[in-house]
């Protein structure tokens, strides 16, 4: 299979699998199928009664391979958009029909035929189905059409395939993997976070364990923006219409913004982005070149509205937490400021644990708001900037913002996953509709260059890939419970809980004993709950004014004084 493209490879293997199902289901009506990053999928809508679950994978696969063995073409062919309207309809797939009649008159379109099976597709394809070596479907779910609610509910079927045997299991090993640390299984499991549906969906809560992980990532968040010349902000949770209005937001965004609430006879909106507070911050009052480059930093809740078909866990929510700053500069100084933003980006990642980044740059697209001078100012600069760190990056003609250029930067997890954190974009927009100013060295009024940037993005979305990347195992420093104390016997306690005291003063995150507990059920207990150290005190340790140290990710057991504990532990959380 050398030079198959594997974009190419999965949408054959999905033509394959839509053809079993028709096979198997007959009067099943077929969407779309398209290759995705990791796989494809296929979504059908099924005669009434009947039902793809996972347990039926297995037949479909075996159906695929079935036709596989009659090796079928993948015959391209172009008809008139009359032909294949006649012939879908023919077929009774409406959903095919719908995306033909979008086509202008006049055009060709092409069709692929694989045997009985015949579908609406561009290509390209492989030549023939025995040219597809290793696949394997891997689960389902639902999926309504154009993801409207008010359309038919599809079935989704999702699988993956790879030019060799070996390939499709080391990926398989992944997918295991991924299962084995999904972030929702290990947050009810480690007690840290839920998402009841009395709330509506996609709304946290922060269990007391889960919550004490998130304010150490915020307090370090704030330590380093203060670092690095960031002013911190507080703004509102909504505000008049009219201001979302004048941003642009309710004319671009209005989807994703929750309904007017009535107040007084006016209208307000729940804020979706901070970024029209902070432009009002700046214009508060009258502005020097001298105060810039302003940089205004929140950790700041934000709503905005998914369908309840795309809300998965922490990694898409209606209510986030997003780690928001922007920064008003002049030309001259646009250059720098995102030198700034990367160098503080790749601090804070590899804090995180994540050091290789890979990076994206996206470029004016075919609607923009701007002038042609400032879009390639912008770009040069994001462009200079990225080479002074040093870092190597993709370009992405036409894919920025309507209002500006950006950097995306991407991180891998454990698992191989690429995962969008942090991002910088330009915006000329804004400035305009907020008239913004300030005065310069020639005493004349000039318009500030405005940045919007975000280094982890949400904290929901990023606390759950970094639950999964570690496998709820936090590094140390990140640890909700950093050491606990375990008693041989309750004769113990005592002094348990003056080695408990000794590490808080520290700042040593230590939990107490539980009385009553043998001593082999609190190591268990310890260890499910990923707790880095487990301190054992008994009759000898207490005599000696020590603990009996295990280290639950080494191993490692040693005998140590108290006041070295603490000296080690607070060490530890220092140099992580």
């Amino acid at each position: 299979m050398a030079g198959v493209d594997l974009d190419v490879l999965r949408h054959s293997a999905a033509h394959l699998m839509a053809a079993a199902v028709c096979e198997l289901f007959p009067g099943a009506e077929y969407a779309i199928g398209p290759a995705i990053e990791e796989g494809f999928y296929y979504d059908f809508l099924l005669p009434e009664g009947a039902r793809i679950s996972d347990s039926d994978l297995p037949n479909i696969e075996q159906r695929m391979r079935e036709i596989q063995g009659r090796d079928p073409a993948y015959e391209r062919l172009e008809v008139d958009r009359d032909a294949a309207l006649l012939e879908f309809n023919r077929r009774s797939q409406r959903f095919k029909v719908e995306l033909i009649e979008r086509i202008p008159e006049g055009e060709l379109i092409t069709c692929y035929r694989t045997g009985d099976f015949f579908d609406l597709c561009r290509g390209p394809h492989v030549g023939r189905a025995s040219q597809i070596p290793a696949f394997r479907l891997l689960h389902t779910a639902g999926a309504y059409w154009h993801g409207d609610e008010s359309q038919p509910m599809l079935q989704r079927v999702y699988g993956t395939a790879f030019p060799s045997a070996s390939e499709l299991e080391e990926y398989l090993q992944r997918v295991e993997m991924a299962r084995q640390r999904d972030h929702r299984r290990l947050g009810r499991e480690l007690d840290l976070f839920s998402l009841p549906e009395e709330l509506g969906g996609g709304l946290v809560l922060w269990h007391p364990r889960g919550a004490v992980v998130r304010t150490v990532m915020e307090d370090y968040w704030r330590r380093e923006h203060q670092r690095a010349g960031y002013q911190l902000v507080y703004t509102p949770h909504l505000a008049r219409e009219r201001l979302w209005e004048v941003s642009g937001h309710l004319g671009f965004f209005a989807d994703e913004m929750y309904g007017p609430i009535a107040v007084e006879g006016d209208r307000y909106r729940v804020k979706p982005m901070s970024c029209p507070f902070h432009i009002l911050i700046y214009r508060s009052r009258p502005r020097s070149y001298r105060e810039l480059p302003l940089r205004l930093a929140e950790i700041a809740s934000v709503y905005r509205f998914q369908r309840s078909g795309t809300l998965h866990g922490l990694l898409r929510v209606r209510g986030i937490t997003q780690d928001d700053a922007h920064i008003f500069c002049t030309e001259e100084q646009a250059e720098e400021e995102i030198v700034g933003v990367l160098e503080l980006a790749s601090e804070m990642l590899s804090r995180f644990g994540f050091k290789e980044l890979e990076v994206d740059l996206s470029t004016k697209p075919a609607k923009a708001a701007g002038e042609d001078r400032m879009w390639e100012l912008a770009e040069a600069a994001l462009d200079r900037a990225l080479r002074r760190r040093g870092m190597e990056f993709k370009v992405n003609p036409g894919e920025g913002a309507f209002y500006g250029p950006k950097v995306d930067i991407h991180i891998r997890d454990a698992m191989g996953r690429r995962w969008q954190c942090s991002t910088v974009q330009f915006d000329f927009n804004e400035p305009e509709r907020f008239d913004l100013e300030y005065i310069g060295p020639d005493g004349a009024a000039h318009r500030p260059i405005m940045v919007h940037r975000a280094l982890l993005g949400s904290l929901e979305r990023f606390f759950g890939v970094l639950l999964e990347h570690y496998g709820g195992a936090l590094p140390f420093w990140l640890s909700p419970e950093q050491v606990r104390l375990v008693t041989v016997s309750d004769d113990q306690l005592p002094y348990a809980l003056e080695v408990v005291a000794a590490l808080e003063a520290r700042g040593i995150r230590a939990s107490r004993p539980r009385p009553g507990e043998t001593m082999p059920a609190q190591i268990r207990d310890g260890e499910m709950a990923k707790v880095p150290y487990l301190a054992v005190v008994g009759r000898r340790e207490v005599e000696a004014g020590q603990v009996n140290l295990r280290d639950t990710r080494g191993g490692s057991k040693t005998l140590v004084g108290v006041d070295e504990l603490a000296a080690r532990l607070a060490e530890e959380t220092e140099q992580a």
